[in-house]
């Protein structure tokens, strides 16, 4: 199964490819790390955005997203346009599950990837989205997906 976790921060989402196959977990190269929408109140930006994003999905054979779950409201909510990506995603047709990010925690505790980031070959700000993609996995693996 090849999952792709999501980190939407701002008008960004960056995002990991992560497929397991077994006990193997393998990185795919990927032509893309992030997606940037700078004028999120343009229609057309969203409608690329979701063009572009649902294309990489086709193309890498991507069969379900993790995104990690930001706040609705409050200090630490995300903003508008965050939320706006998310709905862009979730209409490309494939399954999304929204994550809090306590439960990555917990599941990166309890079962800890057995290589360091750093030997992954991602850049630094793909870190949360790998995070995300692993523990999905590890989630899916132990049916603890809801």
């Amino acid at each position: 199964m090849r999952v792709c976790g999501v980190e939407l921060k701002g008008g960004e989402a960056v995002i990991c490819l992560l497929s397991q196959e077994g006990d193997t977990f393998n990185i795919p190269d990927c032509r893309k790390q992030s997606f940037q929408v700078s004028h999120s109140a343009a229609t057309e930006s969203i409608v690329d955005f979701h063009f572009a994003f649902k294309k990489l999905l086709e193309d890498y054979k991507v069969d379900e997203v993790a995104i990690i779950e930001r706040e609705q409201k409050g200090k630490f909510a995300g903003s508008a346009t965050s939320f706006k990506l998310e709905a862009a995603i979730q209409l490309c047709g494939l399954p999304v599950t929204l994550i809090q990010p306590q439960d990555i925690k917990a599941q990166l505790k309890r079962n800890p990837p057995q290589v360091d980031f750093v030997g992954l070959e991602l850049k630094k700000f793909q870190e949360n989205a790998f995070e995300v993609a692993y523990a999905f996995q590890m989630m899916k693996q132990f049916n603890k997906v809801w």
